[in-house]
């Protein structure tokens, strides 16, 4: 079965005026134009391709790489606003549309938005949603505690930021727990710190416990380095100048200055840490 919205192997079955018919096991076939042919693409070969419906809304393929495919996300920007919808810029020729009825709020054009693409069974054509919740299932959560994740980050709120988790469940980082700047609709590593009885997650940007040390050594280390061996601060520097500097929690500091010490590469001095000399 060739499935719309998604990468699928075919075989170069036969060669039409219009470009190469794709096939799969059960004999189904799809177009693949001849602007999307490989170079030196023959019959008999397998080919990686994306389905979509053109401008016509017929299903073809293509060799492009969409920015979303099927129940995926992505931030998109729009281009065009029309009396029916929105268009968005996916990466293909055909604009991908979110009709207003799957819009949160009216979307405005050169605005970007965070997307889900799903199939209109009823019209049996691929669209977009910024009702992202709707696709977000924390009912079956197959990560752990500590598990490292793929968060997109969603909305600001006053508590923290949203965020997507391997484009599958709905978590929460905390706003104190931000030492680095983030964007809407930008993609990080992170890391499940806790799973809530009520299927909620919360997540942080840094591993836990001793394991968020050994990183955090090097980056003192790095931005020891960068500044000639001595950075401005110590025990009794606010939390806010070790975020500025050095995108981290003073409890993070703290842990890492105090096994760098113990290893005997830095000294803990009045004026702030210094590198020791080798």
């Amino acid at each position: 079965m060739i499935n719309l919205g998604e990468f699928n192997t075919l075989v170069i079955a036969r060669r039409m005026e219009q470009g190469f018919y794709l096939e799969d096991d059960s004999g189904e076939s799809v177009l693949l134009p001849n602007r999307y042919i490989p170079e030196g693409a023959s019959i008999g070969d397998t080919l990686n391709v994306f389905i979509y419906n053109d401008s016509e809304d017929r299903i073809i393929a293509t060799t492009l790489n969409p920015k979303l495919i099927l129940n995926k996300f992505a931030c998109l920007k729009v281009v065009l606003v029309t009396d029916h919808g929105a268009f968005m810029d996916w990466g293909l020729a055909k604009d991908i549309f979110v009709p207003f009825r799957e819009q949160v709020k009216k979307m405005e054009e050169g605005d970007t938005y965070i997307v889900c693409l799903y199939l209109d069974e009823a019209t049996n054509r691929l669209a977009a949603s910024s009702k992202v919740n709707r696709f977000l299932k924390n009912e079956n959560i197959e990560v752990k505690e500590k598990e490292e994740v793929e968060l997109l980050i969603a909305e600001i709120t006053d508590i923290g930021v949203n965020v997507i988790i391997n484009d599958r469940y709905k978590g929460i980082l905390y706003q104190d727990e931000i030492f680095q700047t983030l964007n809407y609709g930008e993609r990080v590593k992170g890391y499940i710190k806790k799973i809530r009885e009520d299927n909620k997650i919360d997540v942080s940007l840094q591993k836990s416990g001793y394991e968020n040390v050994l990183p955090n050594e090097k980056k003192i280390l790095d931005k020891l380095n960068q500044n000639s061996g001595f950075l401005k601060l110590n025990d009794y520097s606010s939390p806010e100048e070790i975020t500025e500097i050095l995108e981290m929690s003073k409890k993070t500091f703290k842990k890492a200055i105090g096994s760098l010490f113990k290893q005997r590469i830095i000294r803990i001095e009045e004026k702030g840490i210094y590198l020791n000399k080798k």
